[in-house]
């Protein structure tokens, strides 16, 4: 079975509405408050290590350091598993785009093509078409985990889910309202996340919101030359730290090597260039590639392969970065069906598009024979581009309700951008039932969440999952 967005039916908008309402019947909105975990899937570990079996074994170890720091970092990990436990859930019968992996760390800022900071879903791994409200479960439980790392009392806990709930359902409603144009384009800039809080949050939040929105404006390509390079026999070359970045030359065992391996990658990047718009070919045929390294990237993703490439235009001071990162199956295609793409770095690309208001100019994907000789799928995009994410760790109670709620109107958008927001609106209804049936379901799978971390921390302390630091 291939999973698709289906086409929207010619109905009226009244007929649409009515749909939504009818599904109450089969799915009513209070059972979304249900959770048990289907004793006859594997268990959580099991499923992790059936994910390793496709990565780069050296760096399996850091995977699992990296998810055993908090409940909240295995969470961040454990998509597979929390993709298990959602298709045992309720199901209106709408399907939309959705991004697979929808918590709080996947929202943030990046630069659009005009060069403003905009905030939206970040990272679209996992994305893939599915019922909405998996997206909108992930992104509830992430709230109370975070809330709990937080030390914030389960009463609060419950306000703060409560009211992102409530901000994605009145959102969706007013996109069903909105001319579909008004839809496409909606977005939020770092201007409107600014003025929109101002009042919310304390004088010392919003000063670490200016601070936290400085920092993402200086991370461009001019920064990650500052950062990832230095001049090496008088040409620049990418900084080794490893296990985190290790260059091309310290992968391969000769200069005969190092140079198949680097003709190899100019011809990855060249087969790259025509997934992009002729424009955009225009833009990347200004620059010429520079050195290559490895990268280890995020939590959930340690392991997968990653490059970063370094390319030059016009001299030293002129830099491009572009990541090229592994895609694989969704973990969300067990479940809802395999992607209509026959590349998996497509299928990323696509979604983010779809989900995305803006996209990076130099989106795009390629499949390429690895030095390994194995057939593998990559996106492509530029490293860092204005990227910025929330220091979720240290919100106190208020500022996690309005970042809460910001999340929670981005996912609304995009998921109106390719679903029926009119019939999901009508479902959802101008009550509070839906929303308060989400933070039933968010205190049951944060409580799941921390037995599942526990066992995690059990099996490396007894041995049979070894774990270490990328230190």
């Amino acid at each position: 079975m291939t999973t698709t967005i289906a086409m929207r039916p010619p109905l009226t908008r009244a007929e649409r509405a009515a749909q939504g309402r009818a599904a109450r019947a089969t799915a009513p909105r209070s059972s979304h408050a249900e959770f048990t975990r289907d004793p006859s899937r594997p268990a959580p570990l099991d499923l992790l290590a059936s994910e390793d079996e496709s990565r780069v074994p050296m760096l399996v170890p850091i995977r699992y350091g990296r998810m055993s720091a908090s409940p909240f970092s295995y969470f961040r990990g454990a998509a597979l598993p929390m993709a298990g436990d959602l298709a045992k859930t309720p199901r209106s019968g709408f399907t939309v785009q959705l991004c697979g992996d929808a918590h709080l760390l996947n929202f943030g800022v990046f630069s659009s093509p005009e060069r403003n900071l905009v905030f939206d879903i970040n990272d679209f791994d996992e994305t893939l078409p599915g019922p909405w409200e998996w997206d909108v479960k992930r992104l509830a439980a992430s709230l109370d985990i975070a809330a709990r790392a937080n030390d914030i009392p389960a009463d609060r806990r419950r306000k703060i889910v409560l009211a992102s709930v409530a901000e994605y359902r009145g959102a969706m409603r007013a996109f069903a309202k909105a001319p579909s144009l008004h839809v496409w384009y909606a977005h939020v800039d770092v201007a409107q996340v600014q003025a929109l809080y101002a009042n919310q949050l304390q004088r010392r939040r919003r000063k670490q919101l200016a601070e936290r929105i400085a920092k993402a404006t200086a991370r461009d390509n001019l920064g990650a030359l500052r950062k990832f390079t230095a001049a090496i026999d008088g040409e620049l070359r990418i900084i080794a730290d490893p296990p985190r970045i290790v260059p091309l030359d310290q992968l391969t065992r000769d200069h005969v090597e190092a140079d198949r391996a680097r003709a190899q990658i100019e011809e990855v990047i060249a087969t790259y260039r025509a997934s992009l718009e002729p424009e955009r070919r225009a833009l990347l045929d200004r620059f010429r590639l520079v050195d290559l390294a490895h990268k280890v990237v995020g939590v959930g993703s340690v392991g997968t392969r990653c490059w970063i490439a370094l390319l030059l235009g016009k001299d030293d001071h002129d830099p491009l970065f572009l990541q090229a990162k592994e895609a694989g199956p969704s973990v969300l295609e067990e479940f809802v069906g395999r992607s209509r793409y026959g590349n998996a770095g497509r299928r990323v690309v696509v979604g983010q598009r779809l989900m995305q208001t803006v996209s990076d100019v130099l989106l795009g994907w390629v499949r390429v024979t690895g030095f390994d000789g194995r057939t593998r799928d990559f996106y492509l995009r530029q490293l860092l581009d204005g990227k910025g994410s929330a220091q979720v760790e240290t919100m106190d109670p208020q500022a996690l309700r309005s970042y809460g709620r910001l999340c929670a109107w981005t996912l609304a958008r995009a998921h109106a951008r390719t679903g029926d927001e009119v019939a999901i609106g009508a479902y959802l209804g101008s009550g509070a039932v839906f929303d308060y049936a989400i933070a039933e379901f968010a205190t049951a799978y944060a409580d799941q969440n921390d037995r599942d971390f526990a066992a995690l921390t059990q099996a490396i302390a007894d041995g049979r999952v070894q774990a270490s630091a990328d230190q």
